[in-house]
């Protein structure tokens, strides 16, 4: 996951054991996908630069519409764009990182009912021979099969030959990737959560998308002038996100204060201009998007309850179901000292992890001088190997899926899917 620098050569799904059966009406799962993220932060005080248009971070992350099923079968059948809506819900796509590929990545060209998903962390030959063998209609694969432009589709490359086979069959394949690590609830707090309870906080958050982006400062003589200069601001708005306050008059006139988005930042600039005062005095700010609170890359915890390195590395082994962890002690710590603070980012995680106080790093894979930075700086760093510290969350988001599908859906985990490494 992660890390516009990070190898990001991975594959498709895997499927295995069945779906929690759940006999709650189909309207009622619906009605959770509604609520999924009543949760997000709707709104927070922008925070502004100083003087003149200053660059912002940008983002297009949104909260996600409402899911209607009323066009849903009779019959419980769920169609592929149903069921992208159902996944939309449980992690929007706009938290995903810019780099990253994620989304539909195949589409068959025969629309059918979607009636066996298969979830995996990669698309590999094996989980694709599962997928073929139970009739699969929708792969969900983590980490993007298709990552980088491509010009042909081959069978000399094993992921084009990947595709195309999906294609042939008829299969869909959908990608998540870092829109499941950044979502709340998601990968990494799955993560965090092997080492127990404790004050959990976000890396790297996700920005919203603020609908008034910029800030037009100025002052008027009158409150005709004021009136006579919002209506031109209003035309070219187009009335609908522009919003202004002002104070009392004083000896230097009416201060206003006038926000508006940024497709109409030019003409209102340019209006203004037009008018003496205006003109003369006209700041603009550029607004910075809030963040959706608790949606981003990475997660600290400090724990409620401290436990020493050796506690720690077998928590996360039961956590992630491994025999084994890889561990560097930092540079004066014992298998006996305590951890009251960890730092974990699923996948490769170094660039979110640098420089954060912890007192122990949990990620998938680290380089070797990754790790001596952090071990000379007094933090012990534990590695699974990349897809080890996100392949346990699949069996968490299939009950969150299965129950909001009908009974005519099955969603199953891959049996074939595992990381490429192992000790021998």
């Amino acid at each position: 996951m992660l890390t516009g620098c990070r190898n990001l050569s991975r594959t498709f799904f895997s499927l295995t054991s069945r779906r929690l059966w759940t006999r709650q009406s189909f309207k009622s799962r619906a009605a959770l996908c509604s609520s999924a993220f009543s949760s997000v932060l709707h709104s927070l005080p922008s925070s502004t630069h100083s003087h003149h248009i200053l660059p912002s971070r940008q983002s297009s992350a949104r909260l996600p519409p409402s899911v209607n099923f009323s066009s849903a079968h009779s019959s419980g059948l769920m169609e592929l764009k149903e069921v992208l809506q159902v996944l939309e819900q449980l992690a929007p796509l706009s938290l995903a990182e810019s780099w990253d590929n994620v989304g539909l990545l195949v589409e068959p060209s025969k629309p059918r009912p979607v009636k066996t998903i298969l979830l995996t962390n990669d698309l590999t030959d094996a989980v694709m021979e599962e997928a073929v063998a139970v009739s699969c209609d929708l792969i969900i694969s983590y980490h993007p099969p298709l990552f980088r432009p491509i010009k042909r589709l081959v069978q000399k490359d094993w992921k084009q030959r990947l595709a195309v086979r999906a294609v042939e069959a008829g299969i869909a394949v959908f990608s998540p990737h870092t829109s499941w690590d950044c979502v709340k609830g998601g990968v990494n707090d799955w993560l965090v959560g092997g080492l127990g309870s404790g004050q959990v906080s976000v890396l790297s958050q996700v920005l919203g998308a603020a609908s008034h982006s910029h800030k037009l400062e100025f002052t008027v003589r009158s409150a005709e002038e004021l009136n006579m200069i919002m209506e031109e601001l209003k035309a070219c708005d187009g009335g609908t996100t522009l919003q202004h306050s002002g104070s009392r008059p004083d000896s230097s006139g009416i201060h206003v204060s006038v926000t508006c988005c940024d497709s109409a930042l030019t003409p209102s600039v340019q209006a203004l201009l037009g008018h003496g005062t205006p003109s003369q005095s006209l700041t603009i700010v550029k607004l910075e998007k809030p963040p959706l609170l608790g949606h981003g890359q990475g997660r600290c915890s400090v724990l409620d309850q401290p436990v020493t390195v050796g506690a720690a590395v077998q928590k996360l082994k039961s956590h992630l179901g491994l025999s084994h962890l890889r561990l560097a002690l930092g540079w004066g710590e014992t298998l006996e000292s305590s951890v009251y603070t960890v730092a974990v980012c699923a996948g490769s995680g170094a660039s979110v992890l640098n420089g954060v106080k912890a007192d122990l790093y949990v990620t998938g894979e680290m380089s070797h001088h990754e790790v001596l930075d952090a071990v000379a700086k007094g933090t012990s760093v534990i590695l699974s190997d990349h897809s080890n510290s996100e392949r346990g969350y699949l069996a968490v988001f299939r009950e969150r899926l299965a129950v909001r599908l009908p009974d005519s859906v099955t969603v199953v985990l891959s049996k074939a899917d595992r990381d490429p490494l192992e000790v021998v």
